[in-house]
């Protein structure tokens, strides 16, 4: 009887010595706490990984991007979920495009809402020291080559369309196993860029936790950073997945400006930006 009560003692001591720790960490790895990203050296290796929905999510996605120099990014990461042919195709065929277009020239002189807002969120990233223009010193073939750089990675869909709330946990957790080795191989993403579907909300949940064990020093580094741009189409109140995510990501940017301000359900706060698409 006295080993089994020293047992529950022992377990007891150490749930309340680790809890206050455990919850410390947490709060250092959020947001609200999180120092802001050094500038980036001008053309040093920087990884963005983008996450696609499907229909309406992908779509909104590229024409934000279409506003954004992504020659900024020496390699990018396209994250779609499974069946969802259209959005890898999408996925190639900006990259395609991207790599025989023109540079895009510098914008301090923006002539529209959009590109302004596509401008300051092309500065929250880790490009933060950088112009969102030609990159000076670099020549035409070398931006061509890094361009290049590029993969496009399907992952289980967290929750297909209809599906059973008792089964989605299930889709869940399997999102979740194929999302860990995404994030650490071969490094940590500096950034990753999402405006709403289920599979974003696995994966940046996954990067939380990733971050809060520090592996791979990916917090201490800076690394897995995340911008949420809310859904153009949510006028009046946030997505489910923008309600979970407002308070963990590093940036949460609205399209609409009485969404400015708004809480999630993890608290944070709306920032209002422009319509973006």
């Amino acid at each position: 009887m006295v080993p089994t009560i020293s047992l529950a003692a022992a377990v007891i001591t150490f749930l309340l010595l680790s809890i206050p720790i455990l919850t410390v960490r947490l709060l250092a790895i959020l947001p609200s706490h999180r120092p802001p990203p050094r500038p980036r050296v001008r053309g040093s290796p920087a990884c963005l990984l983008i996450v696609l929905g499907s229909g309406g999510h992908t779509a909104e996605m590229l024409a934000m991007l279409a506003k954004i120099n992504l020659h900024d990014y020496t390699h990018r990461i396209w994250i779609v979920s499974s069946g969802d042919e259209f959005s890898a195709q999408k996925a190639h065929k900006f990259e395609a495009q991207l790599l025989s277009a023109p540079l895009v020239q510098p914008v301090n002189g923006c002539t529209n809402t959009a590109d302004a807002a596509a401008n300051q969120v092309h500065s929250m990233g880790v490009c933060a020291g950088t112009s969102m223009g030609t990159l000076k010193g670099k020549s035409e073939e070398e931006l061509s080559r890094r361009s290049s750089s590029y993969a496009v990675h399907t992952i289980p869909r967290a929750r297909a369309i209809h599906q059973s709330l008792l089964s989605t946990p299930f889709t869940a957790l399997s999102t979740l196993r194929a999302c860990i080795p995404l994030l650490l191989d071969p490094a940590p993403p500096d950034l990753i860029l999402t405006n709403g579907p289920a599979t974003a909300t696995i994966l940046i949940f996954a990067s939380l936790a990733l971050r809060f064990l520090n592996v791979r020093r990916c917090h201490s580094r800076g690394k897995l950073r995340t911008i949420y741009v809310e859904s153009w189409a949510r006028v009046k109140r946030l997505s489910l997945s923008g309600r979970l995510l407002c308070g963990v990501v590093d940036r949460f940017v609205v399209q609409w400006e009485g969404l400015e301000g708004v809480r999630g359900l993890s608290g944070g706060r709306g920032e209002f930006r422009g319509v973006l698409v």
